[in-house]
């Protein structure tokens, strides 16, 4: 850590007799948990064969000897433990159990997409705890009574065993409906560790949300007050990496503390001491991820060289601390957050400095060339990796994080010094959360504007071959750009032909004078109407998330929504409302007569008063109108009756809508179900037009009079992949098919875009394919 932080020595010859070993023992553990536990073995078997026959010839391999050691015994014997564990039988019968464990990790909130009355957010936690005998368990627990248990906490508990995922050292998943049978004491320096964090989060509460959620994330990757779009918005720039410690959190800190220490005039052994104290609290402070641990124990080792005077042993420290490490736990070799934490290390040790020097022998500044060097060689190493695991590509990445580099220390800094002033002084936290305010603020706004970037991220094949392909294609891109002709720059051009799946390289999107379209937005509705103005659009639901219904109005380039209509209030319809106010002017959000549930309706408020967005009622017979598309508000007819209504009864009070739009009439049914629909065809209300949404996703729910009734050449279902409600119901798909109506599913179609095509609407989805309306 220390070596990679010191771009501006001479060029060094690197130690590399560690590495060998170190890839040996990592490769014998990765085998042993993707294949077979044997494997470790044989790789273990061949290091050491290896190594004697170095020797034999006066070589140095000792260390390869002991790697070979390391991966035959340590590893071996850790993988095989956990296959073979009594608890691994008992899941596959899924038993009840009631275990005694030691939580290991804090616990990790596993998001979910509301539906109906269900809120949008986290319902469940993950909890790493160990058994007695030293077996790693994975808890599935309810949030609200496991969401604050610390590692090192002994508890009891009681569940379900189901298998755990392949590949992990895991060897059982414990599903757990109540809280802890019996709960100890954590150690006390985890419930410090606790408070501080807790006292970080609260004293942020004086910034914008944006900004209170960020800085948490920053400083110690608590992003449990992060919001969605944010957490978007930082992944398409390229930029997620800052919302998960590692190594460069601590070089920020250890070198601040260094700094200070030299200024106290503390010699170097003083000062390395100091360091590391400050390291190891920084540790506790953010919890044992694997990432973590990975600088945590290189830091050490740096700081270890530097108290020696051995100041350039970058190499041999991060090949030492991936052979510690992956020793004591195995697991790690297939940890994404361990593989990219070492490969950014490797690259700001070995390709940062070689690019700094370039650049100045150019007469670049040297301030310059390591702002440029260092996060285009950590970016350029982990993007096959990221590639692989998020299935995209960003391609403002290395702007983006060039841009927000010089904000990211001092943010840091003053994030650490709050939370260790938390307990003792809110007024001081409070105005060192002030000061590292302005800094935070940037890193939002670069992340929005990234983002924002048409084309910011490309889709890409993910797992294991959308790694490899993107290796493939960042090594004939880098002997591309050293000038190895242009054959190469052609084969390039090829492979991305062949591997990025077609919708990337589908003609533009959103096609020209698209009046409607239904954004995929997963399991939930959100509709977006076109209106005569470029940018501007009325937005109908707003999906049960923040981000895809924020993806699809960037992709369609709307930064003006004169309304959003809430057809009603379950979470599939309201939960992404705050993806749609995201940096837009927004007029209003309309509702009908209903308020239930009241969780929706409150969040509904607040996110409206955040943003200063009034709240609006609709009542049948309104019209409203805009150039180029008209509203009328057919219904719901009822009002809300005073006791709480179950889910059937909210949906039949959602709001239908008729839009007059350059492609014809469409309906919009909202969750309508068999009560509301006869009541629509008994009203005496025209229901005809050219474009229906399917109320309900498409749900058996769906009178066949009813779509008869509207008589739609196009009907679009806006229905998430796999769910679990069935929908769409082949009994309606059957109904639309008799009926001779092209239908657009978001499922299966993406984003789904009604366009004017000879005079008649048309159905376009996202990849590009037009497909015209059967007579």
């Amino acid at each position: 850590m220390i070596g990679a932080c010191r771009l501006t020595d001479a060029p060094v010859r690197h130690d590399w007799r560690l590495v060998p070993g170190a890839l040996a023992v990592w490769a014998a553990a990765l085998l042993a948990l993707l294949v077979h536990w044997s494997s470790a073995l044989v790789i273990g078997a061949v290091t050491v064969v290896v190594a004697c026959l170095l020797l034999r010839t006066g070589r140095r391999a000792w260390p390869l000897l002991v790697s070979g050691l390391v991966a035959a015994w340590p590893v071996l014997a850790a993988v095989h433990d956990a296959a073979t564990h009594p608890l691994r039988e008992a899941a596959a019968r899924q038993v009840s159990r009631e275990l005694d464990l030691v939580v290991a990790e804090r616990p990790r909130p596993v998001r979910s997409a509301g539906f109906g009355a269900t809120p949008t957010g986290p319902r469940s936690v993950v909890v790493p705890a160990d058994t007695p005998d030293g077996a790693r368990v994975a808890l599935l627990a309810p949030v609200q009574a496991w969401a604050d248990v610390l590692p090192g906490q002994p508890v009891r508990a009681r569940g379900t065993l189901a298998p755990a995922d392949p590949g992990t050292l895991t060897v059982a998943l414990l599903r757990v409906r109540g809280p802890p049978l019996w709960a100890g004491e954590a150690p006390g320096w985890q419930r410090l560790a606790r408070d501080l964090r807790v006292g970080l989060r609260d004293a942020a509460g004086v910034l914008d949300p944006d900004s209170a959620g960020l800085l948490p994330a920053l400083v110690v990757g608590d992003t449990d007050g992060l919001p969605d779009v944010v957490e978007d918005e930082f992944r398409v720039a390229g930029m997620s990496h800052l919302l998960a410690v590692s190594g460069s959190n601590l070089a920020i800190i250890c070198v601040a503390v260094l700094f200070l220490l030299r200024l106290l005039w503390f010699g170097p052994r003083g000062s390395a001491a100091g360091a590391l104290a400050a390291l190891v609290g920084f540790v506790v402070l953010v919890g044992p991820e694997p990432s973590v641990l990975r600088a945590g124990v290189m830091g050490a080792v740096g700081l270890l060289a530097l108290a020696l005077g051995r100041e350039r042993s970058a190499i041999p420290a991060l090949a030492g601390t991936v052979l510690l490490l992956v020793a004591v736990d195995p697991g790690l070799a297939v940890a994404p957050g361990f593989v990219l934490s070492v490969l950014a290390t490797g690259a700001l040790v070995l390709l940062a400095p070689r690019w700094v020097d370039r650049m100045t022998r150019r007469r670049v500044p040297r301030v310059v060339a390591e702002a440029l060097a260092v996060p285009a060689a950590a970016h350029l190493a982990t993007a096959p990796v990221v590639a692989g695991l998020n299935g995209q590509v960003s391609v403002v990445a290395v702007v983006a994080n060039l841009v927000a580099a010089p904000v990211v220390a001092p943010a840091t800094v003053f994030g650490v010094l709050a939370a260790v002033l938390a307990p003792l002084w809110t007024w001081a936290a409070v105005w060192c959360v002030r000061l590292a305010g302005p800094e935070v603020d940037w890193l939002v706004a670069v992340a929005r504007w990234a983002a924002d970037v048409p084309g910011a991220a490309i889709d890409w094949p993910s797992g294991w071959w959308g790694g490899l392909v993107a290796v493939v294609v960042l090594l004939v891109l880098v002997v591309a750009l050293r000038g190895r002709g242009t054959v190469v720059a052609v084969g390039l051009v090829a492979v991305l032909l062949v591997v990025v799946p077609v919708r990337v390289l589908a003609p533009g999107w959103p096609p020209a004078g698209w009046a409607v379209v239904a954004c995929d937005v997963g399991q939930g509705d959100a509709l977006v109407l076109a209106t005569d103005e470029p940018g501007r659009a009325v937005v109908v639901d707003a999906g049960p998330e923040a981000s895809p219904v924020d993806g699809c109005l960037d992709r369609l380039g709307v930064d003006r929504v004169p309304l959003v209509v809430l057809s009603h209030l379950h979470a599939d319809h309201v939960g992404g409302l705050a993806g749609v106010l995201a940096g837009r002017a927004v007029g209003g959000i309309a509702v009908g007569a209903g308020r239930s549930p009241a969780w929706a309706w409150d969040q509904v408020r607040h996110e409206a008063a955040d943003a200063g967005v009034p709240v609006v009622g609709l009542l049948p017979g309104q019209r409203l109108g805009w150039p180029g598309l008209t509203l009328d508000v057919l219904a719901p007819q009822r009002k809300e009756a005073g006791r709480a209504p179950d889910g059937t009864e909210i949906n039949n009070r959602s709001v239908v809508l008729r839009a007059s739009t350059r492609a014809g009439r469409v309906l919009l049914a909202g969750d309508v179900e068999l009560g509301a629909q006869a009541e629509l065809l008994t009203s005496g209300v025209d229901l005809r037009a050219e474009v229906v949404k399917v109320p309900h996703h498409g749900s058996g729910y769906t009178a066949p009079e009813f779509l008869t009734a509207v008589g739609a050449r196009i009907a679009l279902l806006s229905v998430g992949a796999d769910n679990r409600y069935g929908h769409p119901s082949p009994r309606t798909l059957d109904v639309l098919t008799r009926g001779h109506t092209l239908v657009g599913r978001t499922d299966r179609d993406g984003d789904s875009a009604v366009v004017v095509d000879a005079g008649v609407p048309a159905l376009i989805g996202r990849g590009g394919a037009r497909s015209p309306p059967k007579p």
